[in-house]
């Protein structure tokens, strides 16, 4: 009998912990931006040239500095010269924020689909601001860790 109380309670502890986790992974930690407070750029010439922009969505965390997330639409074509992001890896947004699809995103820019572009390089230690843009204007954004300094192992 005793081993079914500790069996039951150790299981009732998981699911708790578990349930914990996954609210605080999900939705604790990450805020709604005001629209007006988000400025997409890219880089131009080696400068971040602010984007005319639509429809703003973004979500951010104090929590990491990989959690920021955008879905935006462009009000005007992007400039000539805006410089393209090689490696391109979305990050998974958390479910409630539905205009991101990650896994879309990387489809589309492997296929060609959508093109990448940096948007702001270091706006953290190791860390670019990127986005992703479609012909039809629809473009999204996040952070993405950098390769610039791999030796030192850890973000300040």
């Amino acid at each position: 009998m005793n081993g079914k109380i500790i069996g039951i309670g150790l299981l009732a502890a998981a699911v708790i912990a578990g349930g914990g986790m996954w609210y605080l992974q999900e939705y604790h930690f990450y805020d709604r931006l005001d629209p007006s407070a988000v400025a997409p750029t890219v880089m131009v010439d080696g400068a971040p040239l602010p984007l005319a922009t639509t429809g703003v969505e973004a979500i951010d965390a104090d929590s990491s500095p990989l959690r920021w997330r955008a879905c935006f639409r462009l009000a005007e074509p992007l400039p000539a010269g805006a410089e393209p992001f090689a490696q391109p890896t979305p990050l998974a947004a958390p479910s409630w924020f539905g205009c991101f699809d990650y896994a879309q995103l990387t489809r589309d820019l492997e296929s060609g689909a959508a093109a990448a572009y940096l948007s702001r390089p270091e706006i953290r230690p190791d860390v670019d601001r990127v986005i992703a843009v479609y012909p039809d204007g629809r473009a999204f954004g996040w952070h993405q860790m950098n390769d610039k300094t791999p030796e030192r192992g850890v973000m300040d």
